[in-house]
Formats: C-alpha cells, structure tokens, sequence
C-alpha cells in the first residue's frame, strides 16, 4: 500500500514538473494564410520551424486563420512569423490587432514571401522593411554577408553561394540593419543595383522585426545554413537573445 502510495505521488510530481517547464516555454505562431501565390514549400517551413522549436526549446503553433490574430490570442506570443504569406490577409481589426501586438513589444519575423504581403496597409510596409517587385527565374547568386557578428550570421561565408528565388524590392526602409546583400554581378535579373538587402532587422514601433528574402525553395528548409539563420531571427523577434553577439 505504501509503495502503491509512493508510486502515486512520484507520479503526480513528475507531471507537475512536466507541465510546469512546458507552461514556461516561450511561444511563436507561424502564420502562412496567401490570397495570391501560394509557395509550395510551405509545409516544409512548418515542418522545419517545429523542428527548430522543439530542438530550442519553444513551441510553435500554426495557422493559417487570421482570425486568430486577435488581441487576447496574440498574448500568449513572443513572435509571429509570416512564413511565405501573400495578399491580402488582414481585415481592418486584425491588422489593428497586430499594429497593438508589436506596440506592446511583440516581434515579427518575415519570411521571403512576407514582403508580398499587405501592400495597402503602409504599417506592414515599414514592419517588414520593403515591398516584393518581381523576380528572375531561380538561379544560383552569390550573398555578401555583411554582419557575421549576430546570431543570425555568425554561422555563414563571408560569401554565400546558394540558388533561391531572388526578390527585387521597392520602399527600402532607410533604418534597415542589414545582415545579407546580394550581388546582382552574380545572376541575372537584379535590379536593385547596389542597394539590394536580402536580409535585415531592426528594432521597430515597440517591437522586433526581422525579414528575411530566403526560403522560396523546398530545398531551403533542410539547408542547415538556412535554418540556423532563420533560427537566429527567429530568437532575436521573439526577444529571447539580442541579435547583436
């Protein structure tokens, strides 16, 4: 009976412990609703951020509703990541909803297509840092890695040769801290010139936002240079390490 006793209450603390580390465990919601093209691999980067989430230590929930960016859901998160979104996805009180979030200090994380995103709500614009224009056909370029001292970076070449699908962008935020540029002397169809970012942060209304033009490809989500770089932004949006080292 003793030892029945014992077992019993092992067990129940052994839950408490379980469930009290999991409640503790910070949260993302990685949101991927497209009104326009819908990319793929998007599965894949669901997949890929789980993976990155469980081997870090946070949770990631998914959706495409967005109805689920309200205010009282949204508390619950350290950041949002738009993975691959297109259109236009927001209603008038949901982008309310998210410009309350980041005021309050939440972070943003965009993902290549992000910046395809929103193009009447000027907010989103300056969130995100600039607006997709067109592409060339995916090609391999060469990345200038301009910051290597950040979370986000440290693990990359000063050169960075990789294939995706290379953005051209239009209403470049002029307060950009930008970690990755692309040589558009390297492939063809660039029209940036040699102002072209491809990936960047900054600190932003009360919150963090942190873009990234990568990840068209499926491809990208299994690149373990890709994932750390995305990782870094991620754990930079969600406040949980400066991006700076």
């Amino acid at each position: 009976m003793l030892k029945s006793f014992q077992f019993v209450a092992i067990t129940i603390l052994l839950l408490f412990a379980f469930n009290s580390s999991f409640a503790k465990k910070k949260k993302i919601l990685v949101f991927s609703k497209t009104s326009g093209f819908h990319h793929t691999s998007i599965p894949d980067g669901i997949l890929a951020i789980q993976r990155l989430a469980m081997e870090n230590k946070f949770i990631a929930d998914t959706t495409t509703d967005a109805n689920k960016i309200n205010t009282e859901n949204l508390k619950q998160y350290a950041a949002v990541v738009f993975l691959n979104t297109t259109g236009d996805i927001f209603n008038e009180q949901q982008e309310k909803a998210f410009e309350q979030y980041i005021r309050s200090g939440g972070g943003f994380a965009g993902v290549h297509a992000a910046t395809d995103t929103e193009f009447d709500w000027p907010w989103f614009g300056k969130l995100v840092g600039a607006y997709f224009v067109k592409h060339p056909a995916q090609q391999i370029a060469e990345l200038k890695v301009l910051n290597r001292k950040t979370i986000s970076t440290r693990h990359l070449p000063e050169i960075w040769k990789r294939k995706d699908e290379w953005y051209n962008f239009k209403d470049i935020s002029t307060d950009l801290k930008v970690l990755i540029s692309i040589d558009e002397s390297s492939y063809q169809g660039g029209s940036n010139g040699n102002n072209h970012p491809m990936a960047w942060y900054h600190d932003f209304d009360g919150g963090r936002s942190f873009y990234t033009g990568l990840g068209h490809t499926n491809e990208s989500y299994t690149d373990p240079l890709f994932l750390q770089h995305l990782l870094g932004g991620i754990q930079y949006a969600m406040g949980i390490k400066k991006m700076e080292l």
